[in-house]
C-alpha cells in the first residue's frame, strides 16, 4: 500500500472550517509545494485568500459554496449519480466500509468527500481504494470542479439575479476559491493514481438526472433546486430502506 496520510489533512480542506483553518491551510501549501509542486502552485491562490480573510469571511464562502445556493455538493454519490438508483447503493456500500474502519462521519453522509478522503489512509484493501479513487473520487471532483467554470457561474448569477438572491461570491477576483482547492486536489489525485487504469469510466450523472444541476438552467428552468438538508434526508432514507 502507498503511503495515504496526506489525505487525512487534505480532507480538512472540505470539512466546515473551524477556528485553525488558516493554520491548517498553510499547512497544506507547505506540503504540497514540497510534495507536490503543480498541486502547490494551483493551490496558491486559495491559501492566499483564506490567510487574508477573517474565520467569519471564510466561514461564509464555505457556506455559499457547498450549502446556501451552492455551486456543488460534497456527497460523492450524489456528484455521480443524483437521484439514480445506483446512487444508493454507492451509499450504503460506503457506510459498510466507512463503519468496518470505525471512521465517524460526525453526522454527515458516508460519502460525504472529507470523510471519504479520510477513509484512503485507513483502509487496507489497495484494490478497493484504487477502485474508489479512480473509478468514482476523480470523475466526481472533476464534475464539480467544471460547475465553477465561467459559463456556469454566469448562468447560475443570470437565474440568482431574477430572483433576486446574493449573486454567489460577487467581487472576488477570477471567482470562486473553491475551484482552485479541487484543482489541486485533482492534481495530487492524478500523480498518486498515474499508474491505476480502468478500462470502464464511471457513469457520470443519468440525463434523465440532471435537475440539481442548477447552472444547466436556462430562462425557462422550473426544475426546484433541492437544499442539502433535504439530499441529506432522501440519502438517509435510502440507507434505511436497504438496511
Amino acid at each position: 500500500m502507498k503511503n495515504l496520510e496526506h489525505y487525512h489533512l487534505l480532507a480538512e480542506l472540505f470539512k466546515y472550517p473551524d477556528k485553525d483553518i488558516i493554520t491548517t491551510v498553510a499547512k497544506i501549501q507547505d506540503f504540497l509545494n514540497k510534495n507536490y509542486p503543480d498541486a502547490g502552485a494551483e493551490f496558491k491562490r486559495f491559501s492566499e485568500f483564506i490567510a487574508n480573510s477573517t474565520y467569519a469571511q471564510v466561514e461564509e464562502i464555505f457556506q455559499k459554496t457547498f450549502h446556501i445556493q451552492a455551486i456543488c455538493f460534497l456527497d460523492i454519490g450524489y456528484v455521480i449519480f443524483a437521484e439514480d438508483y445506483k446512487r444508493g447503493e454507492f451509499l450504503v456500500n460506503m457506510k459498510a466500509e466507512q463503519e468496518k474502519y470505525n471512521n465517524n462521519c460526525d453526522g454527515e453522509l458516508a460519502d460525504n468527500l472529507p470523510y471519504v478522503l479520510r477513509l484512503l489512509p485507513l483502509h487496507k484493501d489497495e484494490a478497493f481504494v484504487n477502485e474508489l479513487v479512480v473509478m468514482a473520487l476523480i470523475p466526481a471532483l472533476e464534475k464539480m470542479l467544471s460547475e465553477f467554470s465561467d459559463q456556469k457561474t454566469q448562468i447560475r448569477e443570470k437565474v440568482m439575479n431574477k430572483k433576486q438572491k446574493v449573486v454567489i461570491m460577487e467581487g472576488i477576483k477570477d471567482g470562486n476559491i473553491y475551484k482552485n482547492a479541487l484543482s489541486a486536489l485533482i492534481k495530487v489525485f492524478k500523480i498518486d493514481f498515474e499508474d491505476v487504469v480502468f478500462d470502464k469510466e464511471v457513469e457520470i450523472i443519468p440525463a434523465y438526472a440532471k435537475a440539481f444541476l442548477h447552472s444547466d438552467c436556462g430562462d425557462g428552468c422550473t426544475s426546484t433546486i433541492p437544499t442539502p438538508e433535504e439530499i441529506k434526508q432522501r440519502s438517509r432514507q435510502m440507507l434505511n430502506n436497504a438496511n
